[in-house]
């Protein structure tokens, strides 16, 4: 059959609004801040074989690895209508632990045609600090590793799997809501999914599912075309891994010959000891998203995006992990370092149409404890946005969530009623972003009281080595931690985890973005 142009744009946009609507369904059901609030999950639509068909505008670290967690699946069991698998195992498809997948089969007159998948970030899920995502140096101190599971068995939930997780986290009731809330999402696509197949034919769903992919692969070589053949290399670093304070390399060489892209990640650190390493997933949703974000037009993001990109990882490394590598900063802060070189490398090739570094962190911060007003335990996360890169043409966006984070922030009202804590300040960090003729963003002071004692741990980086600025453009400022008591100021590590007073505040001042183009 020959494809239509038009029923391919109606059949996108079909199936974007299905991963969106699932997004909808999560946001409004889930319990806690992040994913309420927040809106920290990915929903997606894949094809019978895993690939991506269609994804709603959610978080790029996740979207671009929920593939894997979608393969693991199918080749861990056989579906059944009404089962829904459950996972996080970083080296079985997921990203970091407190990142729970769930994938449900999507069945049309017995024949398996599909999957709706979402992936959200539980705000604990156990592990030896609260908010599980502490300063390790294995897995297992992470948190609760959950393998490929059937939590749901043909619509019967498996209270015996379920009954086990809850045990293990230190909010059962938060993480029950927001698991609840994940399996109404994906029934709600499965549902969506069902009706559009009802309506248009199984036949005719399954020839755009397939067509929409090549036609990505297609507008991906495209893209390609217009990039100048030649080897860019960069290289960037974290500025440690938490446990041993000392530098770790990421570097690339992006190479474009003759319709070939080759992104060679050698030369990067081996794997460190603490919890900055990033499994291939993580890697390979950085490099879908840097190239997908180039392309600039309105094409479906989906697994043909990637077709044309051959990618080189060393084993054992800081961007591919090996078990039981620590990694819950890995999804989170490295992602963020690999994107700031493949950006590098690009602007070498393109400088026209590649911002400066944006803040290259996503400043995690947990805090968790028991909550004596509330009389139960509680643990709170959250990333906090800084400054945008300028662009060639333009400022930098000031206090913004960048790359491979998508999220909004938790605002002071439902921050202040969810929390034994209060915001004593929240602003703006004027002159933080780089000078040059587009000046990069300027990032953030939040300001946190906290209302009892409790446990804090900090994941952040940049804090030594500054977001860079292109074509003459100065860096903007590294981020900086600080522990206000008793009227004293403290400077914290980037990465770090202590005991808190009563009455501490704990500052975080994000990095702001590089500038571009020499001054005026």
């Amino acid at each position: 059959m020959k494809t239509d142009s038009i029923k391919l744009e109606i059949f996108k946009n079909i199936f974007i609004s299905v991963a969106e609507e699932m997004g909808v369904i999560l946001k409004r059901s889930s319990f806690s801040p992040n994913i309420k609030e927040r809106r920290d999950f990915s929903c997606a639509i894949f094809d019978s074989k895993g690939q991506m068909i269609a994804q709603a505008a959610h978080i790029p670290v996740h979207l671009g690895a929920m593939p894997y967690s979608v393969e693991e699946g199918i080749r861990s069991f056989n579906f059944d209508p009404g089962d829904v698998v459950i996972l996080n195992d970083p080296y079985r498809g997921g990203t970091h632990l407190p990142d729970i997948t769930l994938i449900t089969p999507i069945f049309y007159e017995n024949d398996l045609v599909g999957f709706a998948a979402n992936r959200a970030h539980h705000s604990d899920i156990g592990g030896i600090s609260p908010g599980s995502m502490p300063l390790s140096n294995e897995l297992f101190q992470e948190g609760i590793v959950i393998p490929p599971l059937k939590i749901v068995k043909k619509g019967i939930l498996n209270r015996d799997i379920y009954d086990f997780i809850m045990t293990n986290v230190r909010t059962p009731s938060e993480r029950s809501g927001d698991l609840k809330a994940q399996i109404a999402s994906n029934q709600r696509g499965v549902k969506r999914m069902v009706e559009i197949i009802s309506r248009y034919g199984k036949d005719e769903i399954l020839k755009y599912m397939s067509e929409l992919l090549d036609y990505s692969e297609s507008m991906m070589k495209g893209l390609l075309e217009t990039i100048p053949d030649g080897s860019y290399y960069f290289e960037d670093f974290m500025d440690n891994d938490g446990i041993i304070d000392k530098p770790l390399k990421i570097a690339v060489k992006v190479s474009i010959q003759d319709n070939i892209t080759l992104i060679d990640f050698t030369g990067s650190s081996s794997q460190a000891d603490g919890g900055i390493n990033a499994v291939y997933a993580i890697t390979l949703s950085a490099v879908y998203y840097v190239f997908r974000s180039l392309v600039g037009l309105d094409i479906p993001s989906n697994s043909g995006c990637l077709r044309p990109l051959k990618i080189i990882v060393p084993d054992n490394s800081i961007v591919n992990a090996s078990f039981p590598a620590a990694v819950a900063g890995g999804n989170v802060e490295t992602s963020q370092r690999i994107t700031d070189v493949l950006l590098g490398a690009l602007s070498k090739a393109c400088p026209d149409r590649i911002p400066a570094a944006s803040q290259g962190t996503m400043n995690n911060l947990s805090i968790g404890g028991y909550d004596p007003f509330r009389g139960q335990n509680y643990a709170y996360y959250e990333t906090i946005g800084g400054g945008m890169g300028a662009e060639p043409y333009h400022d930098g966006e000031d206090a913004i969530h960048s790359h491979m984070t998508n999220t909004l922030n938790t605002p002071i009202e439902a921050f202040e009623y969810a929390y034994p804590f209060t915001v004593k300040r929240y602003e703006i960090r004027r002159g933080s972003g780089g000078i040059g003729k587009f000046k990069g963003g300027d990032g953030i002071i939040r300001d946190i009281e906290l209302n009892h004692d409790a446990k804090v741990t900090i994941l952040s980086d940049r804090r030594k080595f500054k977001p860079y600025g292109l074509s003459g453009g100065e860096s903007g400022k590294p981020g900086c931690n600080l522990l206000l008591r008793n009227n004293e100021e403290t400077d914290l590590p980037g990465k770090i985890s202590l005991d808190t007073k009563k009455g501490d505040i704990i500052s975080i001042r994000t990095p702001g973005g590089g500038g571009f183009g020499k001054s005026q």
